[in-house]
């Protein structure tokens, strides 16, 4: 087990690594009081240990014209099942598969840049389900998504005079899946659109990848530059799914922008079902999950809460903003 200077150091690296601009070596480095040389071999270190892994950004689900779909997943298998997780793991819209203690032993997160896509991974799932022993699963759709990562998104609002083409979506998509254990170059990020796009997008050049990024970064569609790494190894040792009643229906929305300010909520959406609110949740310890219960039922805002305890983390999507 990591002693606490181990994990002061990784959490201080990680925070160093996330933020609004692009990572620089030379920029980050001064930031820690660091010489460039023991800052990349302590980047090194990090990555051999898997604390850290590849690079990636955040991306604000209400992009215009079409916002991202976020769809959750709940599953009833049992053990003897492996080839239902590995046909799940092959959906590249699946962002977190989990095991968790309950009726529903698994839990999914996809998120889709369109309703056709969505209807077609639907279809697959379906297709998986129906050979799964038990065939019981329930999608629910996301109606809001109030925070995403440790991101609030009441904070990050996008003009809604800006809309982004076919070459935003495709820069975003390389940016978000591309990356590898530094970050990716407009130069790179042009060789693989001339490579991998070139059927329907035509050559664009280094300075017209350059501008768009920026333009993307100023209206808040990048929310943040970050990387993903392994919670566990970093001490937050928790991760549970909360859905959240309130007593007063018609109070959801502030209650949900109120919560969102929450340090221990890392994605909160409002959902169609009787417990309208679904956090996903992370400490570092017990006591800490005990704290934001309290905290919660303090408020006299909320009715009831249902939690469900994150057994095993099978595909994560783990660059959330550490407090």
């Amino acid at each position: 087990m990591q002693n606490s200077k181990y994990l002061v150091e990784a959490h201080h690296f990680i925070k160093n690594l996330t933020g609004k601009t692009k990572f620089v070596i030379s920029k980050n480095s001064r930031a820690l009081g660091l010489s460039r040389q023991t800052y990349q071999n302590k980047l090194d270190i990090l990555r051999g240990q898997k604390i850290i892994s590849n690079f990636t950004i955040n991306i604000n689900p209400n992009i215009l014209p079409i916002n991202l779909k976020y769809v959750l997943l709940e599953i009833k298998t049992n053990p003897n099942e492996p080839e239902l997780l590995e046909n799940l793991l092959k959906i590249s819209q699946l962002k977190i598969l989990d095991g968790v203690l309950g009726e529903y032993s698994l839990f999914a997160l996809l998120i889709f840049h369109s309703s056709e896509e969505y209807y077609q991974v639907l279809s697959i799932i379906d297709t998986i389900m129906a050979q799964s022993y038990f065939k019981k699963y329930q999608i629910i759709e996301t109606i809001k998504v109030f925070k995403t990562n440790g991101i609030e998104l009441n904070v990050n609002k996008i003009d809604p005079n800006f809309e982004i083409d076919s070459i935003d979506y495709v820069i975003l998509k390389i940016m978000q899946e591309n990356q590898s254990i530094k970050p990716i170059s407009t130069y790179e990020i042009k060789d693989i659109i001339k490579e991998k796009y070139k059927d329907f997008l035509q050559e664009i050049s280094q300075s017209t990848i350059h501008n768009r990024i920026k333009k993307l970064e100023k209206n808040n569609v990048i929310l943040n530059y970050t990387l993903n790494f392994c919670p566990k190894k970093i001490g937050f040792r928790g991760k549970y799914l909360v859905r959240i009643k309130p007593k007063d229906p018609s109070r959801y929305n502030e209650i949900a922008l109120n919560l969102e300010k929450n340090s221990f909520i890392t994605d909160l959406f409002r959902i169609g079902e009787q417990h309208g609110l679904f956090a996903i949740v992370r400490v570092k310890k017990v006591d800490d999950y005990a704290e934001f219960i309290k905290i919660l039922y303090q408020s006299d805002e909320i009715e009831d809460t249902f939690t469900s305890f994150v057994l095993d983390e099978l595909k994560t999507y783990t660059n959330f903003v550490i407090y």
